[in-house]
């Protein structure tokens, strides 16, 4: 008789967790359409050692998840299950080299930066305004002290019809008097109010910087600890639109939204994930509804939310108003309902951005005369900023943006730029032009505002000197870099009648946004 082949050996927990550890690293890396080859490269690593470790030849090691994971950008997935595999090897006594220090409950690589361990945003309406109350549990995964936490506060009235919206928010303009912003660090018996610094002052848009200092001295969140932070602001109805929108710019391991409402109102809540590369969907689970006395809670909570995705919940109230119960909602106009837009392209026409095949983009934009213009165009910086406001909370540009005075139906050579950095600076172009290019080139995917469902390779210097103007007329020379240069590059073509695909490599194809693999994935150099 034929014998029996001998049984198989079971799958112990250390291989099914390195099996785990493949398969993540396989599939981020086919969602970032990179091969084991080009992974391999931007890791620093020999170019058969990717395949080496999705194949299970070789185990991975710490350095090399760290590395997956900052190239990847894959929200923590890649090192999570390194860290169930390390810790399953470690706990069976495997004799290997000395590691770092377990940090407790760690989910992404050291030398990330700051990530938000928890975030709990609560909405509650009381009254006749609404009042904004964000707790966000914080963990410096970084190699340098944080001293300052940034915040934006962003109002949109009518988001269906922008034009009416930004009139309404031009006539009532949102101030720091009625945000009333307060902040704080940790929980009594330690906690410390938080000073702050504006950033940023716009009519419907305000950032500001919250600093780990008061007038008692300074707290800064070093490498490996943890605080938590909570910040608040009130809103009155006649600005805030019946949203509430929470954007995921950090890594992220836990966030819920929470909406307060008075029962009487009756209101009626759902929410949806939105961003410019992918139509809006549902979200995935379900608001729930509790009522507690005369208030409606609403709540909905994600684990591991997608970086740079955007959740939103929206309403309406169903129930007449009832004075006597001191409640009051004043009647305001409502545009007509809309179409919600589906494509990128279409969501930014909605906006006010003009779409490529108008002749404003297709010729020269006009140099202003200064300093006689420079009141004029002021008001033009000031409607680039705000069209750039309403664009960025539809989507995070993880490479940085740029809007020409065009892009909005004016033929002013006026562009505005905002790098990379969150924390940097924005740049304002005035009669902007190139006077010298470096020959060292590289080539990059770009996206354009005026055509946003598709992207190309295009080829753009590595180092650019840019002559401009200030508001004066005096001419200044200003050098940009590597992504930086990419984006002033790409506004000054808009201001000379250019597009970006009009300097594609020949035969070169526009790669629609549903197979682009690059969304949320800073350039590095």
């Amino acid at each position: 008789m034929p014998s029996s082949p001998p049984p198989t050996s079971p799958i112990s927990p250390i291989e099914r967790a390195a099996d785990s550890f493949a398969a993540e690293l396989s599939r981020w890396r086919v969602e970032r359409g990179l091969t084991k080859k080009q992974l391999a490269t931007q890791m620093g690593f020999d170019p058969s050692y990717v395949s080496h470790v999705e194949g299970r030849r070789h185990r991975p090691t710490e350095d090399f998840a760290r590395r997956a994971e900052a190239v990847l950008s894959a929200g923590g997935a890649v090192w999570l299950r390194f860290q169930e595999y390390d810790d399953l090897r470690h706990a069976r006594g495997v004799s290997l080299p000395l590691r770092d220090p377990p940090v407790p409950e760690q989910w992404m690589p050291p030398g990330t930066g700051l990530i938000v361990e928890q975030e709990v945003a609560t909405l509650a309406f009381v009254g006749d305004e609404y009042r904004c109350v964000i707790r966000r549990s914080l963990y410096n995964a970084g190699t340098e002290p944080v001293t300052r936490y940034l915040v934006r506060v962003a109002v949109d009235r009518y988001p269906e019809d922008p034009a009416l919206s930004n009139k309404h928010h031009r006539d009532h303009p949102l101030t720091f008097e009625e945000l009333d912003l307060q902040a704080f660090c940790d929980d009594p018996p330690t906690r410390e109010a938080m000073d702050w610094r504006k950033k940023h002052d716009r009519d419907a848009f305000k950032e500001v910087w919250l600093l780990f200092e008061n007038a008692n001295g300074r707290f800064p969140l070093y490498p490996g600890e943890r605080v938590t932070i909570e910040y608040a602001y009130t809103v009155g109805q006649e600005k805030w639109g019946r949203w509430f929108q929470r954007a995921v710019r950090l890594p992220t391991r836990r966030l819920t939204v929470r909406l307060d409402f008075p029962v009487a109102l009756d209101a009626q809540v759902w929410g949806v994930e939105t961003s410019l590369s992918s139509e809006e969907v549902p979200l995935r689970t379900p608001v729930t509804r509790r009522t507690e006395g005369e208030r409606s809670f609403f709540e909905w909570t994600t684990d591991s939310p997608t970086l740079n995705a955007r959740y939103r919940l929206e309403w309406r109230f169903r129930a007449a108003v009832l004075e006597s119960n001191g409640l009051s909602l004043p009647a305001v106009s409502v545009p007509a309902q809309r179409h919600a837009p589906r494509t990128p392209s279409e969501r930014m026409r909605s906006v006010g951005v003009v779409q490529r095949g108008s002749a404003l983009l297709a010729h020269r934009a006009v140099p202003l005369r200064l300093p006689a213009d420079a009141s004029a165009g002021r008001d033009v910086v000031d409607r680039l900023f705000a069209a750039l406001e309403r664009i960025e909370e539809m989507h995070i540009f993880s490479k940085g943006v740029g809007l020409a005075a065009p892009q909005i139906g004016l033929s002013v050579a006026i562009a505005v730029v905002r790098p990379q950095d969150p924390s940097a600076e924005p740049l304002v172009l005035v009669n902007p032009r190139i006077v010298e290019a470096s020959p060292r080139t590289d080539e990059r995917y770009e996206g354009c505002l005026s055509f946003f469902d598709v992207r190309g390779v295009v080829p753009r210097s590595l180092r650019i000197e840019v002559e401009h103007a200030d508001w004066s007329g005096a001419r200044r020379l200003t050098t940009f870099e590597h992504g930086l240069a990419r984006l002033v590059a790409h506004e000054i073509d808009h201001l000379e009648g250019r597009l970006y695909d009009e300097r594609m490599p020949p035969g070169a194809g526009l790669v629609p946004i549903t197979e682009y693999r690059e969304t949320g994935v800073p350039w590095s150099y």
